[in-house]
């Protein structure tokens, strides 16, 4: 095992994806059943995502679900990838994981996002619009105040729980969030490992860039990206099929659907355009066989420096996208628990 992977930690993000016939509740209980897998492989932690009006995306309540994710787990961290900001109001997201804090202390985190809903319509439903992303720098830091006791944008207005709690925050890359992150002292989560020199540039600049704060005192960098893992390299390439359709749909039809079945996607008949965003879809991401994805992520933490690996990938058959985390589990060596001791100064 690669002295690199053995100093990384190793987490997974999922999106409650729903697959054709399966209905939201059905995505979001085989979430809380995947994180409970996990936790069992010794992975570090286990985020959820928000998405609002998006038909093949069950997760829109972040926090609501990471609740039942930590109820249903004992030691695995729980957290948001993320809750975005700009959505709500910083005292509400304080409150909420002040309570998930209180009720699962020291294994929640706080992964925190700048997009606003998907589509005009999800906006306005929300209440918001794209301008309230422009101040994510502003929100960020009240955000962060209702916890240590110092926001002044409501004076003499106190946050119950979360006042002296520590929840760790997590700053999402998107647009200008790596140096938000870097001017804030936050931990960065950028992705995703396709565009390696894009990320590669962001994460140095964070690091340049980066102030020490209460939170961190030093840069911590999660790269995010998918990695399907199978006995061989070709089922491992079966495993992304399902969401590079649904992307190259996405882009042609204008709605994110459901994950179908590999099979049928191998058949389908697809518009010049479509083949190209679906082609686009399959290229670049880590997969093979065990020795493969060794070889792949030893290069991919090695060239961004990254303190930690956030996987995200999704797949029509949840039994074979079990089996790829089993098997990414060994390429790691992970233990049954997490118990991994590395020298890292900063977040949990």
């Amino acid at each position: 095992m690669s002295s690199s992977i053995a100093k990384t930690r190793l987490s997974v993000l999922d999106r409650s994806r729903t697959r054709e016939g399966e209905d939201g509740g059905s995505a979001l209980r085989a979430t809380v059943s995947l994180a409970r897998e996990l936790e069992g492989l010794g992975y570090h932690r286990f985020w959820v995502s928000e998405h609002h009006g998006v038909p093949g995306v069950a997760g829109s309540a972040p926090t609501v679900l990471a609740a039942a994710v930590a109820a249903a787990t004992s030691t695995i961290r729980v957290g948001t990838g993320g809750v975005m900001l700009p959505n709500h109001q910083p005292m509400v997201v304080a409150e909420q994981f002040g309570v998930l804090e209180s009720l699962f202390p020291g294994r929640i985190d706080m992964g925190l996002g700048r997009s606003v809903g998907f589509t005009d319509g999800v906006r306005r439903a929300l209440g918001r619009g794209k301008q309230d992303a422009d101040d994510f720098a502003g929100q960020l830091d009240e955000l962060l105040g209702w916890f240590t006791g110092s926001q002044r944008a409501h004076p003499q207005v106190h946050a119950r729980p979360p006042e002296g709690l520590r929840v760790p925050p997590y700053v999402l890359a998107t647009g200008e969030g790596a140096a938000v992150a870097a001017a804030a002292g936050l931990p960065l989560v950028i992705g995703d490992l396709r565009g390696r020199a894009k990320v590669v540039a962001a994460v140095e600049r964070y690091r340049a860039e980066f102030r020490p704060s209460a939170w961190s005192p030093e840069p911590y960098v999660v790269v995010a990206g998918t990695v399907a893992v199978a006995a061989t390299e070709e089922e491992a390439a079966r495993l992304l099929m399902p969401e590079a359709w649904a992307l190259a749909y996405s882009r042609t039809r204008g709605v994110f659907p459901p994950l179908e079945p590999p099979e049928r996607i191998g058949s389908r008949a697809m518009t010049d355009r479509q083949r190209e965003f679906y082609a686009s879809g399959l290229r670049g991401h880590i997969h093979g066989t065990e020795e493969q994805v060794r070889d792949a992520l030893e290069r991919a933490v090695a060239e961004t420096a990254a303190d930690e690996v956030l996987v995200t990938t999704s797949t029509y058959d949840r039994a074979a996208l079990l089996d790829s985390y089993a098997r990414l589990a060994r390429v790691a060596g992970l233990t049954r628990a997490d118990t991994w001791t590395g020298g890292h100064v900063g977040p949990s």
